[in-house]
């Protein structure tokens, strides 16, 4: 017989209700409070460990995690809604009405696909947490979680499997290792190779030549920030290759980064001197190994080789950060100090490119504080080679 977590019991639902906002200030009062008034430690524990992750989860769910339950490790790894929704809409649209979700967590996947319509059979290993994952899919009777091994398992008919291998270890540490994941990559392609289309959730950071001949992989940015990467294969694999999905104020672009096949190194495009405006490539593009897209569309090229700052005449794309050069002066203290000084910068934002220095030390360096900040105005320190040499550009944001 299974045992319902404490805190999904009608007792735990009321007690989470009734909590006051999050404040880790106070966390320890709050716990100590309801403890002198009859209530059990463990539900006390429970109940104040999910307000804490529930706040933790509002930048991936927004408002809706203030009615989910998660597990640390499973909201870690959990899919943003966002993203997940596109998940689910790319399932949709090459033809899929059931959707196996074979290692679902707390069900962030399983949400978007039911959200869309999509029947969902979800497989969980963990008992606590497929609880979890049938309280937050309780509002869609299409979905049904099942705590079992989805690698094991007796699958049923459907038209889709998505997987999310576990990438950490016991103790949290991430696993950069794709044949060390659970289940291993090559495990998780032969369970998406047995459905007529699937999606593989991996690092963004996986090598291309882990990556599988005739399959499409899409790396994904959220808000300028890389949030993971998808192997899709069968009907879901549009065309094969590699492609960037940036996400950026609830607006999406994509961009196909013109690679024959997954595995294919990146097209290295040859630098060119710097000229007026600087160029930071989403990091989904970078990933995706599409700068060389982004140059020949836009008739850019890379400062110095390999280096992912482009320069050019002035453009505009959903892709690029631009910056508008101003002054470029060596690699030193000094120097840099001077530049500083002499534009009445007291607001600095420093990006770097192939170099070691650090940036926080360089801040202490150069003389910058927090206590002039409102004095002066603000620009951009860019440390990064130019056509070879450790050069400084001092340039200011654009948009």
């Amino acid at each position: 017989m299974t045992t319902i977590p404490r805190i999904l019991t009608d007792e735990g639902r009321a007690l989470l209700a009734s909590l006051p906002a999050y404040d880790p200030k106070t966390a320890i009062t709050v716990g100590e409070r309801l403890r002198a008034q009859g209530y059990a430690a463990d539900l006390v524990a429970q109940a104040m460990t999910q307000q804490r992750l529930r706040e933790h989860a509002t930048t991936k769910f927004g408002p809706f995690a203030q009615q989910m339950f998660f597990t640390q490790q499973s909201l870690e790894q959990a899919t943003r809604l966002e993203i997940a929704v596109h998940h689910a809409a790319r399932f949709r649209e090459a033809g899929a009405t059931h959707v196996i979700d074979a290692g679902c967590g707390i069900g962030a996947d399983s949400l978007a696909f039911a959200g869309l319509g999509l029947r969902v059979t979800a497989f969980e290993i963990d008992s606590y947490t497929a609880a979890f994952a049938r309280a937050n899919l309780a509002s869609f009777p299409e979905a049904t979680v099942v705590c079992e091994d989805a690698t094991t398992a007796s699958l049923p008919p459907a038209s889709a499997i998505w997987l999310d291998p576990a990438r950490r270890d016991s103790a949290g540490h991430r696993i950069k290792d794709p044949s060390q994941w659970a289940p291993p990559l090559h495990s998780a392609l032969a369970l998406a190779n047995a459905q007529a289309m699937a999606g593989i959730k991996v690092a963004p950071g996986i090598a291309f030549r882990a990556l599988p001949s005739g399959a499409h992989v899409q790396w994904i940015s959220h808000n300028g920030e890389l949030a993971e990467a998808v192997i899709w294969t069968g009907d879901a694999a549009k065309n094969p290759g590699r492609s960037a999905l940036v996400i950026r104020s609830g607006k999406t672009h994509q961009l196909d980064a013109h690679s024959g096949q997954p595995h294919e190194p990146s097209v290295r495009v040859p630098p060119a001197a710097l000229g007026p405006y600087l160029y930071e490539p989403d990091p989904a593009v970078i990933r995706a190994g599409g700068i060389a897209a982004i140059c020949e569309t836009h008739s850019l090229a890379p400062i110095s080789q390999d280096i992912a700052y482009l320069s050019g005449a002035e453009v505009t794309s959903p892709y690029l950060a631009k910056f508008e050069v101003f002054d470029v002066v060596p690699l030193t203290v000094k120097a840099m100090k001077s530049a500083i000084r002499n534009a009445g910068i007291t607001r600095l934002e420093i990006k770097k490119r192939g170099t070691d220095r650090e940036p926080q030390q360089l801040r202490h360096q150069l003389g910058l504080s927090s206590k002039n900040a409102g004095q002066g105005s603000e620009a951009t320190l860019v440390l990064s080679p130019v056509m070879g040499k450790h050069t400084a550009i001092l340039a200011r944001r654009i948009g």
